[in-house]
């Protein structure tokens, strides 16, 4: 179960990576100012967050901006190596910022852990999409279907953005 409604983001070292590269931050300073759309994927180059999820908000993000946006971030357990030529792959970059979390510390502080190692995979994020408002969690959908995007997905969550200004 994820973070509740109210709650602050938590404080928490990750990487953010960009086109500038890779740089140690504070999630909780990431999202203290301002309106984040976040989506939380388990894993860079999957099929479903390969070829759905990171498109999908590529896809949107000028509609996300003009809806109150200031910046959508994806979160996954993935290596900042690897979320950085995941960034550079699907041209995330200036429209997408990503968050290597490489431990899943941010996943657990987030409620929003769970135990792939039956596929080989350890502890990765679920499918799953937030919206934080000057620091504190103002919405959390997780997906109920294996390989599914919908109320994570970049249509669902401009409509919850639209519906919450």
């Amino acid at each position: 179960m994820a973070l509740d409604i109210g709650s602050k983001a938590p404080s928490q070292q990750v990487k953010l990576v960009n086109a500038e590269g890779a740089k140690d931050v504070d999630f909780a300073d990431i999202v203290a100012v301002g309106t984040t759309v976040i989506f939380a994927v388990p894993g860079a180059f999957t099929a479903t967050c390969h070829l759905n999820h990171m498109p999908g908000y590529i896809g949107l993000s000028d509609e996300f901006k003009n809806a109150g946006v200031d910046r959508i971030l994806c979160l996954s357990v993935n290596d900042h190596f690897v979320m950085q030529h995941w960034g550079e792959q699907t041209g995330a970059f200036g429209f997408v910022d990503l968050i290597s979390d490489g431990n899943a510390d941010l996943a657990k502080a987030l409620k929003l852990d769970r135990d792939f190692s039956a596929a080989g995979f350890g502890t990765r994020y679920v499918r799953a999409s937030l919206l934080i408002k000057d620091g504190v969690i103002s919405h959390v959908e997780i997906e109920t279907k294996p390989g599914e995007v919908v109320v994570s997905g970049a249509p669902h969550m401009l409509d919850v953005v639209k519906n919450n200004h």
